[in-house]
């Protein structure tokens, strides 16, 4: 992983536009291509990012830029949809690279851990014909929750949380994108669980093709019987 920060405006260009003014921030450039942009504040979420599959290159400014400060322009082009995410850099004030090794992935705590034992012993919840194929299924970036099949037989790729938000639909984008350039695999749709899911991250997931399945926890443990209840 590459840390720099520098002094640097950002311009997103493609499917919609944004501008970063020139202001002091950190750049991170991840060993998968990944480029995010992060500044002192907001909490873990970046202003700006480039996801992979994509490439970076490190050109020189013209000469207006030049006039203007700028000693090197960073640009991020996204393979599939040839969005670019420009970075004009005007001063770096740290800049260091660190080899951060096979990360073991997140460790899902008691209940996100037994609704995925519980899905992957009831996987028709997924829809009738699903089959499951393992729990638990490694990528270059982390272990899939579920990997199963549907009726048809194409591989579908289950992310489980116990509260659904935005940050659980990107890990599954970001699964996706590398599942599906398995030959393998492809095409691997994506499923996204979990007992409750915000607006936002349903609208998100929508959005980017990826089905959304609420489940009962109590109803998966067999503690409530729906057949049984007058409301």
């Amino acid at each position: 992983m590459r840390l720099v920060i520098a002094k640097c405006s950002v311009d997103y260009a493609g499917r919609l536009s944004a501008h970063l003014p020139l202001a002091t921030r950190l750049l991170m450039v991840k060993s998968d291509g990944s480029l995010l942009v992060h500044s002192d504040g907001g909490s873990y979420k970046p202003l700006n990012w480039m996801s992979p599959p994509c490439s970076l290159t490190i050109v020189e400014p013209d000469q207006t830029q030049a006039d203007a400060g700028v000693t090197e322009t960073w640009k991020v082009t996204h393979a599939k949809t040839g969005d670019a995410l420009i970075v004009s850099i005007y001063d770096v004030l740290h800049d260091s690279a660190h080899e951060l090794g096979i990360d073991p992935g997140l460790q899902k705590d008691g209940v996100e851990a037994h609704l995925q034992k519980l899905l992957a012993e009831q996987i028709e919840l997924l829809g009738d014909g699903h089959t499951l194929v393992r729990r638990e299924y490694m990528t270059a970036i982390g272990p899939v929750d579920i990997l199963a099949r549907d009726s048809s037989g194409a591989s579908v790729a289950v992310e489980l949380k116990r509260r659904g938000d935005i940050d659980g639909v990107e890990q599954l984008t970001r699964y996706l994108e590398l599942m599906n350039r398995d030959p393998h695999l492809a095409p691997v749709s994506g499923v996204f669980a979990a007992q409750e899911i915000k607006p936002q991250a349903r609208t998100l997931a929508e959005d980017r093709g990826i089905r959304c399945l609420v489940l009962d926890y109590d109803a998966m443990r067999g503690l409530d019987n729906a057949d049984g209840r007058l409301f």
